[in-house]
C-alpha cells in the first residue's frame, strides 16, 4: 500500500511565507515524480510544481517565480517553499506521486489535500 502524506498549509497575511512537505511511503520500485497541484473552488485543478525523476522541474505559470521544490531523494520526500504569497493562492493544495510498483507499471496517488488561506 502507497501513501503520500503532506503537511504544512495554514493562513497566512499577503506577502509571508509557508512551506509544504509531502512523503511517499510504501512498497514502491521507484518514484517517477512528485509534486503539488491545487484547486480553487470553481475552478479546474491546476500544476503548481513537479520535480521529476530526472530532477528536472516544472512550474505554474503563477508561481514560478515565488515558489521552489525540493526534493530529498533518500526520503522519497519533497517540499515545496511558497514566498511572496498572495491572496490568489489561496487553494486546496494537492500532493502527488507518480509510482513505478513494477519496472513498467505506473500508478498515480495523492495526498488528503491541505488548505491554504491568503488574506490580504
Amino acid at each position: 500500500q502507497v501513501q503520500v502524506v503532506q503537511s504544512g498549509g495554514g493562513s497566512v497575511q499577503a506577502g509571508e511565507s509557508l512551506r509544504l512537505s509531502c512523503a511517499v511511503s510504501g512498497d514502491i520500485f521507484s518514484l517517477r515524480a512528485l509534486g503539488w497541484y491545487r484547486q480553487a473552488p470553481g475552478k479546474e485543478r491546476e500544476v503548481v510544481a513537479v520535480y521529476s525523476s530526472t530532477s528536472r522541474t516544472t512550474y505554474g505559470d503563477t508561481v514560478k517565480d515565488r515558489f521552489t521544490i525540493s526534493r530529498d531523494n533518500d526520503r522519497n520526500a519533497a517540499f515545496l517553499q511558497m514566498s511572496n504569497l498572495k491572496p490568489e493562492d489561496t487553494a486546496v493544495y494537492i500532493c502527488n506521486a507518480i509510482v513505478r510498483k513494477t519496472p513498467t507499471n505506473e500508478y498515480s496517488y495523492w495526498s488528503q489535500g491541505t488548505q491554504v488561506t491568503v488574506s490580504s
